[in-house]
């Protein structure tokens, strides 16, 4: 078997991204961390950390934190099932945390709500990450969570890709930007439509994009951008007039939000899959956050 105090270490370096923080979050000497690193690597023959202004894993190091945090899943899980049938009654366990990537779209739609009833009945605490859901997947691959919402299809290594349906897009803009950039019969001006500024969520966020190739045939566009890498931020620019840029249509059926813009192509949308990615082994916390991602998916997304 595995060391723990090796795998710990090992673990508190990456988490706080020296030897010196891990070796005081460790109550251990600097010396005492890194020996315990180095045994590790000797016993594995292989390098387990890219030594550097911060400490970075290797593809093996990387597969150990992972393996470090499903254990300390499990541990918390079996620890909360032996507490709970104490004699003397005290049946409440500590709160458990859950580190997850989810795109924003996703995280600010469908996401939450979905998982509130789980995280107060389990006494679950997220630790999310958001990105992207064409980069959420970097996340679950560096070890850094143990589920991620993605567009990623194929799972790697030990790990399964649920479909969890899809997310459709919208090209919205506010009226006055509509009536410029909209012709009466409904047809969308492109010459307009190119002069106005879009609004992108970042520079990862490659919607309009992806929206002016499939529709208009234009490579590569160039037209005017405004970045908001907020999502209340982005639905405000669109509100009030900044730009026109794409939605998603379960916004549009949500009861908080109440956006003042409108569809400026009915017809036209643009369809992204997503895909729960997570480990074939999971802790059984883990497993009831995975069945509830799949269940508020399934209710929200087309």
């Amino acid at each position: 078997m595995l060391d723990a105090n090796q795998l710990e270490a090992l673990a508190a370096v990456l988490e706080h991204g020296s030897f010196g923080a891990a070796a005081q979050s460790l109550n251990l000497t600097l010396a005492a961390v890194s020996l315990r690193i180095r045994n590790l690597e000797t016993r594995l023959g292989q390098r387990l950390l890219v030594r550097g202004k911060t400490m970075r894993a290797t593809p093996a190091g990387r597969a150990l934190q992972s393996h470090v945090k499903q254990l300390r899943l499990m541990e918390a899980d079996l620890i909360g099932e032996l507490q709970s049938g104490r004699a003397d009654g005290i049946e409440e366990t500590a709160w458990q945390s859950l580190a997850v990537a989810v795109n924003a779209d996703s995280l600010s739609s469908w996401f939450l709500p979905g998982m509130a009833p789980l995280l107060a009945e389990q006494r679950l605490l997220l630790d999310l990450v958001v990105d992207d859901q064409d980069h959420t997947h970097e996340a679950l691959r560096n070890g850094d969570v143990i589920g991620c919402v993605s567009t990623q299809t194929v799972p790697m290594k030990g790990c399964l890709a649920e479909p969890l349906g899809v997310m459709r897009y919208r090209c919205v803009a506010a009226s006055a930007i509509a009536e410029k950039c909209v012709a009466p019969n409904g047809e969308v001006l492109i010459h307009p439509l190119l002069a106005t500024p879009a609004v992108i969520f970042n520079r990862k966020d490659g919607l309009t994009d992806v929206f002016l190739e499939k529709f208009f045939r234009l490579s590569h566009p160039n037209y005017p951008r405004h970045f908001v890498p907020a999502v209340d931020a982005f639905e405000s620019a669109l509100e009030h007039g900044l730009g026109w840029g794409m939605l998603p249509e379960v916004y549009f059926s949500s009861p908080l939000k109440k956006l003042k813009v409108r569809d400026i192509s009915p017809d036209h949308f643009i369809d992204i899959a997503l895909y729960w990615h997570h480990w074939k082994r999971e802790s059984p916390s883990a497993a009831r956050l995975t069945h509830a991602v799949m269940q508020a998916a399934r209710a929200a997304l087309v």
